[in-house]
């Protein structure tokens, strides 16, 4: 689970790591209003799960409250790599003298964690390490040892940090730990003209086996989640709402993937993306069919399923419950391969929905599901 800039910022704050004021706001007149008490300049940062903010405009100095809520305007609902800014951060700006990067990350092949640091901050690391690896310090971590006052100075000597960075390093190291993370990054850890240590920006990852103990964080992406991918999560499947009219369900995120591809490459647009999973019984067909269609905006659906773990016999038995209890007014077109593929076949046969159709390959099903919605 990533957190967003703000949440991460919250855990460096409450491990004792510097960070400079900010709040949090969805609203235009909101950010005025945190300006105001920032004392007017601030810097208005676009909060979405994922890097390239700056370069993408998610990133703007401003010069006081009239300009925060007319940037954050400009700012809320915008599409950063696919992700829809939501709400924004408004900072106090630092002057800035260093720039440093710091980030503690699980080392799966190693059995341990892995420090990562360079005197050159600011930018994404991957930059730093492809033009100057030199500059780029990896230190394996003992998670039994942790990190010590030695090995705070020891990764802050060779990354060429300064000294007073330690005190970060050892506290950044409490956060993962104490936070069931496995990724904790500091982008930049500066210092100021003034000669003060902060986190300016910072990621964490969550753990995902750890949700249960870090329900304040989730709570935020259910506020935020469409209806219809809650509706989804709540019967436990994986749905992502796209803009489309032909709405896609399969059995694994690769198939799904490639159902989308077909889709679009027959003319039409899918609705969304719903992976009923590789083990799916009758009754999660139900409901995935079920979620799909009280989308308003599909006009016609496309089931696409290899039978492996998931029998295809199965499948159709959820397809035949779905279409009995939810009114099935748009077409829906389905292709079975697979595990019990025949016989799965044959009870949709017998049911003979007339707005169900069936077709033998992926690039069949994908046409007719094109043509269906272009026609309704």
């Amino acid at each position: 689970m990533d957190l967003y800039e703000h949440q991460a910022r919250q855990l460096f704050a409450d491990h004792g790591i510097p960070v400079p004021r900010a709040e949090v706001t969805a609203s235009p007149q909101g950010a005025r209003e945190i300006a105001r008490r920032l004392g007017g300049r601030a810097v208005v940062k676009a909060q979405v799960r994922t890097g390239g903010r700056g370069k993408a405009g998610g990133v703007r100095l401003v010069a006081g409250p009239a300009a925060a809520e007319l940037t954050t305007r400009q700012i809320l609902g915008t599409d950063i790599n696919g992700h829809r800014v939501g709400k924004v951060m408004l900072a106090e700006p630092v002057d800035v003298a260093e720039e440093f990067y710091v980030s503690y990350v699980l080392d799966r092949a190693a059995g341990g964690f892995l420090a990562i640091a360079s005197a050159q901050g600011g930018m994404e690391i991957e930059e730093v390490a492809a033009r100057h690896p030199e500059a780029v310090a990896r230190i394996p971590v003992d998670p039994a040892e942790g990190v010590t006052s030695a090995k705070a100075g020891e990764i802050a000597s060779a990354a060429g940090l300064p000294p007073q960075t330690a005190d970060v390093l050892i506290r950044l190291w409490q956060v993962l730990v104490g936070e069931d993370a496995l990724l904790v990054e500091v982008n930049p850890l500066v210092r100021t003209a003034q000669g003060r240590v902060l986190a300016l920006d910072g990621k964490v990852t969550i753990d995902d086996n750890a949700r249960f103990r870090h329900s304040r964080w989730t709570a935020e992406d259910e506020e935020r989640l469409d209806p219809l991918e809650a509706a989804a999560a709540e019967r436990g499947l994986a749905c992502v709402r796209l803009d489309g009219e032909v709405g896609v369900i399969g059995n694994g995120a690769g198939l799904v993937m490639s159902t989308l591809d077909a889709v679009a490459g027959c003319g039409a647009r899918p609705a969304d993306f719903l992976d009923i999973g590789g083990g799916a019984s009758a009754e999660v067909m139900a409901d995935g069919l079920s979620v799909v269609l009280s989308d308003p905006a599909v006009k016609c659906v496309l089931v696409n399923v290899f039978g492996g773990i998931t029998a295809c016999d199965a499948v159709a038995e959820g397809i035949v419950a779905a279409v009995d209890t939810v009114r099935l007014t748009n077409p829906l077109v389905v292709r079975l391969d697979g595990n019990n593929a025949a016989r799965g076949r044959a009870i949709l046969g017998e049911r003979a929905h007339p707005f169900v159709e069936q077709a033998t390959t992926m690039d069949g099903a994908a046409r007719r599901a094109a043509e269906l919605a272009h026609s309704a």
